[in-house]
């Protein structure tokens, strides 16, 4: 459901996110740290400066780092400037020209359910409780 530079995006901010006291942190650094190929990562992390989710500072001792406090960043907003306007509200991913409670497709139902849970799951979850190293209740408990 995510694209390859959602995923690294997201690799990228929880990495950062972990590592606060070392801000700023160098774009190759980032790279190593979160299993990025490097020359992907420059271009997701100008994305995200121009998002205003991060700011670089350029020289030695400079790198990047996040500009608001994480508990506040949303797993949505890191996904937008990196997933199309209507990532969504795509097309019916089993090839139906059209897919709609109208017209549904046989699978519409069930997969209208993942969609809204994904929804919810990028739109409520925030950075921090990804970063977190706190281990949280399995649904199963």
């Amino acid at each position: 459901m995510i694209s390859l530079t959602g995923e690294y995006a997201l690799r990228a901010m929880v990495y950062l996110a972990k590592n606060r006291k070392d801000w700023p942190i160098s774009g190759p650094r980032i790279a190593e740290g979160a299993n990025i190929p490097s020359k992907y990562l420059s271009s997701i992390l100008a994305d995200l400066v121009r998002a205003g989710l991060l700011t670089g500072t350029r020289g030695k001792s400079g790198g990047f780092q996040i500009t608001r406090p994480i508990e506040g960043i949303r797993l949505a907003e890191i996904l937008r400037p990196f997933e199309p306007v209507n990532f969504f509200r795509q097309t019916c991913p089993f090839g139906n020209d059209v897919c709609s409670d109208v017209d549904p497709c046989g699978a519409h139902e069930r997969w209208k359910g993942v969609k809204a849970a994904f929804e919810r799951f990028v739109a409520e979850t925030t950075l921090e409780s990804v970063a977190s190293k706190k281990k949280r209740k399995s649904l199963a408990s």
